[in-house]
């Protein structure tokens, strides 16, 4: 077995070549010392196109001037990719996350280079992808050419984002801190929809959030529950004090009996602290992790997602502002669905009820130009700071009663007037 050389990312990335599909490690394991060494090779290629996730830190790749030198295919639009997907230099592929990996191994999405991030080897030469797994794994497994920085500051992570040494190309050092992002404290209003959304919790669910105030929110609301699992897309530093208080513990679980399951986390040093080498916790391949047939096994299967608006009959859009793409469609889908299929499952979608504009999250129609991430067919709850808002089973005129009532008052009136003219046309 031939263990690959450690070599300078200038000469671990001199081989990729112009029109390549290259892979880059998602969220905080994104590989910056590899993306800047590819960057600083603009001026000799032509066509690369780049293919990831959301991913953290700088995207010098997306620099005007290298129009017609890089273009990236992103799954999911993030503060770092946004304006360039407005302008061109970066595409957005609408997909359910849990099915990305599949596009790299039935070989619709052939990829020719994967630029990962890794913790140092082992005693038995197997590095761990720590704290990113999701769809890394499927890059790593058919990509024909393996890259990896190999940080000591990335944890190792229990699941299956391992890969041995001799399977890749180029090992490149690295001693940089990986992303770091401390969320901030929840606001009031946060807190309002964190304890409501608390309320609906039962005690042994099974909990998916992300990351944010109201996740957060309702993490912090949910220390006096009981015999709480986790199964998740991804988690942040809320998670920690609930596993410390003793509310999370994976008792009840189906699935991984007494282990917090997630594809990825993004959060403080304190979080990868939690995360390395601790048994409690498995990341595992999105495929896996967003599968509704594996979600669903899992009893009270509770799926706490935001949204930017949603109309009164209950279609949530999620990752656009009218036409402009802001996010993407991500495994909201996938757990919303999972939920609901799970018995004593409980889909939720939570929101602010107002933009920092003032304007309505509770909207008569979506913005011209966009996308129903969710259809109102697979919403069953919906929550602001003004309450709940149950609508599985529900004709559109008690929907949009329900989702009135939890609209700010401000907008209510207009809200009323605006249901009525829908639904009492002659």
């Amino acid at each position: 077995m031939n263990n690959p050389r450690y070599v300078t990312a200038e000469e671990a990335v001199k081989g990729i070549k112009s029109g390549e599909r290259v892979f880059l490690h998602s969220a905080a394991a994104t590989p910056q010392l590899l993306v800047d060494a590819l960057t600083a090779r603009g001026n000799e290629l032509q066509g690369v196109e780049l293919v990831s996730i959301h991913t953290e830190g700088s995207a010098p790749y997306l620099d005007p001037c290298y129009e017609g030198v890089f273009h990236l295919n992103t799954f999911f639009v993030g503060a770092n990719t946004r304006a360039a997907v407005a302008n061109g230099m970066a595409s957005y592929v609408p997909v359910f996350l849990s099915e990305i990996p599949g596009l790299f191994r039935s070989g619709k999405m052939p990829l020719d280079v994967a630029l990962v991030q890794v913790s140092p080897p082992d005693k038995h030469g197997f590095c761990s992808i720590g704290v990113s797994v999701d769809i890394t794994n499927a890059a790593i497994e058919t990509a024909r050419h393996v890259i990896a920085q190999v940080n000591e500051n990335m944890p190792r992570v229990h699941g299956n984002g391992i890969i041995h040494v001799s399977a890749v190309d180029a090992l490149v050092r690295c001693d940089s801190p990986i992303f770091e992002m401390k969320p901030p404290p929840p606001s009031p209003i946060d807190q309002k929809i964190g304890a409501f959304i608390a309320e609906l919790v039962e005690d042994g669910a099974t909990l998916q959030t992300g990351i944010g105030g109201i996740p957060d929110a309702a993490l912090r609301s949910l220390r006096g529950h009981r015999d709480l699992g986790m199964h998740t897309e991804m988690f942040s530093d809320g998670v920690i004090e609930l596993v410390e208080c003793g509310a999370l513990n994976g008792r009840k679980k189906f699935k991984q009996w007494g282990k917090i399951v997630a594809g990825f986390c993004v959060g403080s040093r304190a979080l990868y602290d939690f995360v390395d080498d601790n048994p409690m916790i498995e990341m595992r391949d999105i495929s896996y992790v967003n599968d509704t047939s594996v979600i669903r096994t899992n009893p009270r299967v509770t799926a706490i997602n935001s949204a930017l608006e949603v109309d009164i009959t209950g279609q949530v859009c999620a990752d656009s502002l009218g036409s402009k793409q802001y996010s993407g469609v991500g495994g909201q889908v996938d757990f919303i669905r999972g939920a609901a299929l799970s018995r004593g499952g409980k889909p939720i979608i939570a929101l602010n009820s107002l933009t920092s504009h003032g304007q309505s999250k509770i909207v008569t129609q979506l913005k011209p130009g966009a996308s129903v991430t969710t259809s109102r067919a697979h919403v069953h709850y919906v929550v602001t700071e003004f309450g709940a808002a149950y609508l599985y089973g529900k004709n559109l005129r008690q929907r949009a009663s329900a989702l009135i009532a939890i609209a700010h008052p401000d907008h209510r009136e207009q809200l009323e007037r605006d249901a009525f003219a829908i639904f009492h046309r002659h």
